[in-house]
């Protein structure tokens, strides 16, 4: 789920629930440094000599390799809500996980001795806030514990009105999965100023209709309970491809306590309604379906997993491919918003310190996979964070070719991320 700022992965556990968050802003590093290679613009010349005079190809990738730059930074996890329920051992029977992608809802329902428990989660965008509703068939069956915890620095404390906040810093610079040196730190904390990390924070809230509640460092504790909002809001000091996210960054304390305070004060009925009001005034401007010729279709009744891989074995299936294509405007809806940066390798989703080629732009090919669906598809909007990041890898483009070829206008080379 997600709402081009908070993206969440529901992992469907009964008895531990994990709900694995990212923000679209939260990564390492910080705005492009000056004189990356300055020696680069002279090699071109002996370089082209090589490959078009002397057809020395081994010369030519020697030299290639001199004028190099940098490694993209990487996106980052932002961290975990925990949802731990033990039930005793006792193992659930109905279980029942649903994505719903006309309402942009995740359900996980199951029944434990005879008592139905239901979680919904959605991320609503206009207020930029996840909402998870956690609710039960009988009354006062609810008690569990809420935790936070993230991969990256972090510290946890509660704030006035039993507000649980984990507050972190990102690492200077992380290097690429398929970069491994020797001897060598691939995540630091510690290079360069402030203009090198940028600081994150979620914080989340409570509000139980009955039983008790208590908040400590180590969580959220609600007991005989019978149904349960959690408000979640995140948020990064991220100033703006140009700005160091530290001394010119935005204050990350400030913006999210305000996402969190406006949200709990509408409620969960009416962010609710704002929430399909918004994403199904994008969803729903395309209808799209294959014509199924067979009049009951077996395939149409199961699990989705099963039936991708009955679809792979040959099986006939045209609900699975109108599956398929509203699941790609589904994912750019989710993962790209007007005002928040372009939806990256990943979309939005991520959950390594060191993500599968950094979870970055990859501008040859897969960054404008991502947004095939937006002019075709009807969500023109969501194009608009793909043009803004150009604009900023225009800016810093220019450097480059200035730099790297001793050349006027801009270039842009196979890798970028949210600092251009």
């Amino acid at each position: 789920v997600g709402n081009g700022k908070i993206g969440g992965m529901v992992y469907g556990g009964v008895a531990e629930e994990l709900i694995q968050l990212n923000e679209s802003t939260l990564y390492s590093g910080g705005p492009v440094k000056k004189s990356i290679n300055p020696a680069s613009a002279a090699v071109l010349p002996v370089l082209r000599k090589a490959l078009f005079e002397d057809n020395d190809l081994a010369a030519a990738d020697s030299l290639a390799r001199q004028m190099q730059g940098l490694f993209t930074e990487s996106y980052l996890p932002l961290g975990d809500l925990l949802i731990r329920q033990p039930f005793g051992g006792e193992q659930p029977t109905k279980f029942y996980r649903h994505l719903n992608i006309s309402t942009a809802t995740a359900t996980t329902r199951f029944t434990i001795n005879g008592i139905e428990y239901l979680r919904e989660l959605f991320v609503n965008a206009p207020n930029n806030i996840m909402v998870v509703r956690i609710s039960t068939s009988q009354k006062a069956a609810l008690t569990l514990d809420l935790a936070a915890r993230s991969p990256l620095h972090n510290t946890v404390r509660v704030d006035a009105g039993n507000q649980l906040v984990l507050s972190g810093k990102a690492p200077a610079h992380v290097d690429p999965t398929y970069y491994n040196p020797p001897n060598k730190e691939h995540i630091d904390y510690n290079t360069g100023s402030g203009c090198n990390s940028m600081r994150f924070q979620y914080r989340m809230k409570a509000i139980a209709k009955d039983g008790s509640m208590s908040t400590d460092t180590s969580g959220i504790h609600i007991k005989n309970a019978s149904e349960i909002i959690i408000y979640l809001a995140a948020a990064t000091s991220f100033n703006g491809f140009d700005h160091c996210p530290d001394s010119e960054g935005k204050d990350e304390n400030a913006l999210a306590a305000g996402f969190l305070d406006k949200a709990i004060v509408k409620g969960y009925a009416r962010l609710k309604a704002e929430h399909l009001q918004d994403y199904q005034g994008y969803f729903n401007r395309v209808s799209f379906q294959v014509k199924d010729t067979i009049a009951n279709n077996p395939n149409a009744g199961l699990p989705s997993n099963e039936r991708l891989r009955a679809y792979t074995d040959g099986s006939y299936d045209p609900g699975l491919e109108t599956l398929y294509f509203q699941f790609g405007r589904y994912l750019l809806i989710s993962s790209s918003r007007p005002g928040g940066p372009a939806a990256n390798l990943q979309g939005i989703w991520n959950k390594e310190l060191r993500a599968p080629w950094s979870s970055n732009y990859t501008i040859n090919i897969n960054t404008e996979m991502n947004y095939w669906p937006a002019e075709v598809t009807n969500l023109s909007e969501m194009h608009e964070p793909l043009m803004d990041f150009i604009q900023g890898l225009a800016v810093t483009g220019k450097a480059t070719a200035k730099e790297f070829y001793g050349m006027k206008g801009w270039v842009a080379h196979h890798n970028s991320e949210i600092w251009a």
